[in-house]
């Protein structure tokens, strides 16, 4: 008999729906909108009469299907409970693995978004070789996942993987963090983060760039001028490899993984950017771990489906 999983990726504007056979092939995909307000009141119902459709349509049942995996945006315990998510509307400590699995009697697990995007990747995408990898998506804020021998690392308060939080700068920014520091990883290794960082040289130089005729400047055109030579930009970039380098490599000390896979929107610069921070990490990481590979991740905006789904196999 075959055995199925289902695998749900739930973020602040839409919930994907992969059902999966037990070999990891993608058999079927659905979205809904996710709906926020009044603290989130409606996403578990709604999450749950989803399930319930898919459950049917496919005919499942004890016997074929293994159960449901979820990936949330915040800390989880004990692979059950959401202890606050923002994004969601939710407040403090939602059982929402008991909630699905007393109304649809599957079993459940809940993990944290980044970190079931990062098992996706290891069990089907850039990471399928391994299974010690670190995932870091570079985005509007800078997430991350860690898998080691396979699993998850999600740290006794459900936290683990939170790398865009280390406090890494020597000297405080201005601007504070959404987690409220001051000193982040994540604020000079995001897409916020470089964009900012163009903003600050192009007020304290008057060189030329091309990205002064920009109403708006973003991520991509800073990669873009920075390949075709803007000098500027070019130092921008070289900047930006630094701050992320030296994250990774910190990273690296503790975990020592055998792979870096990057994501996110920053992650569309491809092989410019595997090239600027693996130079720049080398320069940086404890000789041992200088030769760790580094890969764009494949599997998109489906890695947290793909991961949920591996979780409950």
């Amino acid at each position: 008999m075959s055995k199925y999983t289902i695998g749900v990726d739930v973020g602040g504007r839409s919930m994907k729906f992969g059902l999966f056979d037990d070999k990891g092939k993608l058999l079927d995909k659905s979205t809904i909108p996710t709906r926020t307000q009044n603290q989130g009141e409606n996403i578990l119902p709604d999450l749950t009469d989803h399930l319930k459709k898919i459950i049917e349509k496919h005919e499942l049942t004890k016997e074929n299907l293994t159960g449901i995996g979820l990936g949330m945006p915040g800390p989880i315990l004990n692979e059950k409970i959401i202890k606050t998510a923002v994004n969601l509307g939710f407040k403090d400590n939602v059982n929402v693995a008991d909630y699905i699995s007393e109304r649809l009697d599957f079993p459940v697990k809940v993990a944290n978004d980044a970190n079931v995007a990062a098992l996706g990747e290891v069990w089907k995408g850039a990471a399928e070789a391994y299974n010690n990898v670190v995932m870091v998506t570079l985005g509007t804020g800078v997430g991350g996942g860690v898998i080691l021998d396979g699993k998850i690392l999600a740290g006794v308060t459900g936290s683990g993987g939170e790398i865009g939080h280390m406090p890494i700068l020597e000297e405080p920014l201005e601007w504070t963090c959404g987690c409220g520091g001051s000193r982040c990883l994540e604020q000079v290794a995001s897409a916020t983060g470089i964009e900012r960082l163009a903003q600050d040289y192009l007020f304290e130089s008057e060189e030329e760039s091309s990205l002064r005729d920009l109403d708006y400047i973003d991520a991509r055109e800073i990669f873009q001028a920075a390949q075709d030579g803007d000098d500027i930009a070019v130092k921008v970039v070289e900047e930006y490899f630094e701050n992320l380098a030296r994250g990774l490599a910190i990273i690296a000390a503790v975990v020592d993984p055998e792979a870096f896979v990057l994501g996110g929107g920053v992650s569309n610069a491809g092989e410019f950017l595997l090239d600027g921070v693996r130079k720049a990490y080398r320069k940086l990481a404890f000789p041992v771990t200088k030769d760790v590979k580094f890969s764009l991740a494949q599997l998109g905006n489906d890695a947290g489906m793909y991961g949920a789904a591996k979780m409950m196999l």
